[in-house]
């Protein structure tokens, strides 16, 4: 792995902490949208903006959600947005497939709750770069992780493999994780790690912790594996286009 530098110990709690990078050059391929396009890049971590507190709730709604199903593989995501569910070595559809029942596992509280977090980050990711809050839109796909050592059973469940949102997902300007556990208490491995040049620059995760980053090629990154626990997060991206833009997700 070369050299790792740690930019976010696990123990620490972290106002603020920002590092800038040079931009590469995948925002050039896409549409451009002046005063949201990133020009300014770089990655940054804060354990100010969403409590401990508010993070257990947010995995209590994540628990449940990932109760209906889960992948028989290590890796599970709920997207509340979609109704994606893995389930088994498939996904389904929360939304049909449970009907009605989906009132008895979430509530409205939980997605005003929801929206809270998913604003206070984006105000936050919008100020670190500095463009306006309003010229960013939240961007599919924005869903919950929840990670054990369970063996891959199919490609979905392959998480730890380095990446680019950019390349990944097309839409994706500015990418951010909210963390809803805790490195060395509720798992080991699954930590963050960006890819740079010569070294590794990781982040362990803290209930509560975010973590955001532009998601050109400059932010190449990988998860660890999971070697026991369970690591719970919840990833929340933005797009610059309009066009790609998703409206909060709401109780059917």
């Amino acid at each position: 792995d070369g050299v790792t530098e740690v930019l976010a110990h696990h123990g620490e709690s972290l106002q603020d902490k920002f590092v800038e990078i040079p931009c590469s050059e995948d925002y050039d391929s896409h549409k451009r949208f002046e005063g949201c396009t990133p020009r300014k890049c770089g990655r940054g971590v804060t354990d100010a903006v969403i409590t401990r507190e508010e993070a257990e709730r947010i995995r209590r709604v994540a628990e449940r959600g990932l109760s209906l199903g889960g992948s028989d593989g290590g890796a599970s995501i709920l997207d509340l947005h979609s109704g994606a569910l893995s389930l088994g070595k498939h996904f389904v559809n929360l939304y049909r497939y449970f009907g009605d029942k989906i009132q008895d596992i979430f509530t409205e509280e939980d997605f005003a709750l929801y929206r809270d977090v998913r604003q206070r980050i984006q105000q936050r990711v919008a100020q670190a770069f500095g463009i306006s809050s309003a010229s960013m839109y939240l961007t599919k796909p924005t869903f919950f992780s929840r990670i054990n050592n369970t063996e891959a059973k199919t490609t979905h469940d392959e998480y730890w493999h380095p990446h680019v949102d950019k390349i990944t997902y097309g839409s994706f300007d500015y990418t951010s994780l909210l963390y809803l556990s805790d490195y060395t208490e509720d798992f080991g491995g699954g930590r963050f790690v960006f890819m740079d040049a010569g070294s590794n620059k990781t982040i362990e995760p803290r209930a509560g912790r975010v973590s955001f980053f532009t998601s050109g090629s400059e932010n190449l990154h990988r998860v660890e594996k999971v070697h026991w626990g369970t690591r719970y997060a919840i990833t929340i991206s933005f797009t610059c286009n309009p066009d790609h833009g998703i409206g909060d997700p709401v109780l059917m």
